[in-house]
């Protein structure tokens, strides 16, 4: 099944594609130049920030999960580092800056057709800045293990569940 709006026409050479078996499935396919396309899927990049037993959340304001607690978290541009994206976004939804230590996870989810297919969480470190909500969301704190809001998406659902049990504490 695929979310994403189907592609009717080479990108390389403007004719109408077809169907067919190519690299172990069917994909759009050029039948005049054989350019084949892939369905890439955007890649998003978070970060799991600590503050002595608290961790780091933002309010989200869009769909989907629109008023739901997710890690601060956004989409990877092309070409960029996603550690760079990871610090990026955290600045730029909480006004925080912090610096990447350690790869957490990876976790492939599909929420609908604009989201992220792969989430690269990341922990990070405080270093500065002053904590407001800001960007795509409306709030943005600190919660304990036993306080923990609402929460959207399986990849900060499943970051929480393994700090909550203590397989995070390494980090």
């Amino acid at each position: 099944m695929s979310f994403h709006d189907p592609i009717l026409f080479c990108s390389a050479c403007g004719s109408q594609l077809v169907h067919q078996e190519a690299f172990g499935r069917v994909r759009p396919v050029c039948p005049s130049c054989g350019r084949v396309h892939f369905e890439d899927p955007k890649v998003a990049a978070a970060v799991f920030v600590r503050d002595g037993g608290r961790v780091l959340l933002v309010r989200r304001v869009n769909e989907p999960e629109l008023g739901k607690w997710s890690l601060p978290a956004g989409f990877v541009d092309a070409g960029e580092d996603p550690r760079h994206a990871a610090e990026r976004e955290c600045r730029e939804e909480t006004g925080l800056h912090v610096r990447v230590t350690n790869l957490v996870d990876v976790v492939h989810q599909q929420v609908d057709r604009e989201g992220a297919g792969i989430v690269i969480i990341y922990a990070a470190e405080l270093e500065g800045g002053k904590l407001a909500a800001q960007d795509d969301v409306d709030a943005s704190g600190f919660f304990g293990v036993d306080d923990l809001p609402p929460l959207a998406f399986e990849s900060t659902r499943s970051v929480l569940q393994a700090w909550k049990t203590g397989r995070l504490d390494m980090l």
